[in-house]
């Protein structure tokens, strides 16, 4: 059964894109794109391709080999993905080497290896192969994990793991004819993927449309769009109609959140991928964490009357499957809030007129605390999430060199995304309205509680219409300037 091509992905010079016209266009319309001119200056440009356009390998068995990765046998299926094996980058290299190219075997009838999900930056992050572009550097998920964990288990955290879940910033390596079966990505997140040199393919399902995918029970989904596909298992999968996209050499695709994507390497392929979310997608992220908490307690429901913990049970098995429970999410974006608030104050403080609330940067602020709130208040509304979540002191994370950190890196990211010369950041006057609130967030409603004082406070010497309480209350994504 082949697979119905409605559209081309549209392609757009970066060089000629502004931060909001990015913002405007394509996440907040969570439409996909692919921009060019982005890597001309790229270290991993220069060094990881030979001239003609072939990945040069033989740098990469000398600068990286002893790294231990995981490689994907592309012709082996296990449950959604394929079969995962762990070996040294030397002897990727030499399997690479030796093999032909073709569609999942080489010529010698052994399978194609696919290098996935290799944590380079955090490997090595001295190198600096790259530079992030500035319409993905708004990334709450990165920036957060550069300085918490997201799930504390004293049970797993053990120091040989610290790099497999230390970040979502990735190298792919590939021959042709590797390949990644159809899925969505983690935590319902965006990604952005720059070809550092090959060509892929690319095929992207709407999430409108991505029902068509399922089975009847909504259960299983379709593998490999290109296989014989069941229409009695999967009856509205010919249905669907894709977007195609061949993506060249330093080219990069911003994939939005929720959308299906099967992607395919027509030549020998290294590519560096970011998964990050922010305030414009925030609301996928909670999403499908409640959807993820529902099926793990259903999925156990039998044992709720002899459970002495039934709901702590559900918690840490939604850690195990998803990367994080309620209370990470809930401690994630608490801390999330003040950042941005104690990012509000600085800015109040250091303008000497009423209007400073009509800069980009402060409406960008008051989005994400609109985001947050908004998600707070859905979390509100769910009756099970109320009492099983942590205390987030808010004096004490004001206290905390590793908060202090996140929250003055978020401060610069958003000087360079709107092009401020300096950044800072203050805590002074924070603290003093922190004592009068009170410290403690302790659950959904807390947080709005908080967001509202520190909003009120924050706009209570504006005398003309104020922008940030409108930009909280009543702003769309698309409104901020």
């Amino acid at each position: 059964m082949g697979v119905k091509i409605g559209g081309q992905i549209e392609k757009v010079n970066g060089r000629e894109l502004s931060y909001t016209e990015f913002a405007e266009r394509y996440l907040a319309q969570n439409q996909p794109v692919v921009l060019t001119g982005l890597m001309d200056d790229w270290k991993a440009s220069k060094e990881w391709v030979f001239t003609h356009g072939q990945p040069n390998l033989y740098f990469f068995s000398t600068h990286f080999s002893k790294s231990k990765v995981q490689v994907a046998d592309c012709g082996t299926r296990a449950f959604s993905d394929q079969k995962r094996l762990e070996m040294s980058v030397l002897e990727f290299v030499n399997h690479w080497l030796l093999q032909g190219s073709g569609d999942n075997f080489d010529g010698n009838g052994q399978s194609v290896l696919y290098l996935k999900d290799w944590h380079f930056v955090k490997e090595y992050p001295e190198y600096q192969a790259y530079r992030t572009p500035p319409f993905f550097t708004d990334d709450w998920l990165n920036l957060y994990l550069d300085n918490y964990r997201m799930h504390d288990d004293p049970d797993s955290c053990q120091e040989n793991n610290d790099l497999c879940c230390s970040d979502y910033r990735f190298v792919y390596m590939g021959a042709k004819g590797s390949w990644t079966p159809l899925h969505a990505d983690v935590f319902r997140s965006y990604s952005w993927s720059a070809n550092v040199c090959g060509k892929k393919k690319w095929l992207l399902l709407p999430p409108l449309q991505c029902n068509l995918l399922f089975d009847r029970n909504m259960k299983s989904s379709v593998y490999n769009i290109f296989d014989d596909i069941s229409e009695t298992k999967f009856p509205g999968f010919k249905k669907a109609i894709w977007l195609e996209c061949i993506q060249e050499q330093n080219e990069i695709i911003f994939v939005p959140s929720g959308w299906y994507h099967q992607v395919h390497n027509l030549e020998d392929t290294i590519s560096i991928n970011h998964n990050w979310f922010n305030a414009y997608n925030l609301s996928w992220v909670w999403d499908l964490l409640l959807r993820d908490y529902k099926e793990a307690k259903e999925y156990i429901e039998d044992i709720k009357d002899i459970c002495d913990d039934f709901e702590g049970l559900c918690q840490r098995n939604l850690a195990a499957n998803s990367g994080m429970n309620f209370n990470d999410f809930f401690i994630f974006i608490s801390r999330f809030s003040l950042a941005n608030v104690l990012e509000l104050y600085y800015l109040r403080g250091e303008s000497n007129s009423e209007s400073w609330h009509w800069s980009a940067t402060v409406q960008h602020f008051a989005l994400n605390l609109a985001s947050i709130r908004k998600i707070a208040l859905k979390m509100k509304s769910e009756g099970g999430v109320q009492g099983n979540l942590g205390i987030h002191n808010l004096m004490e994370s004001l206290g905390d060199p590793t908060f202090l950190k996140l929250s003055t890196d978020l401060g610069r990211i958003y000087a360079v995304i709107h092009e401020q010369e300096k950044w800072s950041c203050t805590k002074k006057i924070l603290m003093a309205d922190i004592e009068k609130h009170g410290s403690q967030v302790c659950s959904p409603d807390d947080l709005v509680k908080f967001i509202d004082y520190a909003v009120s406070n924050l706009s209570g010497n504006c005398s003309e219409k104020n922008t940030l309480l409108s930009v909280l209350y009543d702003a769309r994504p698309h409104q901020v300037n």
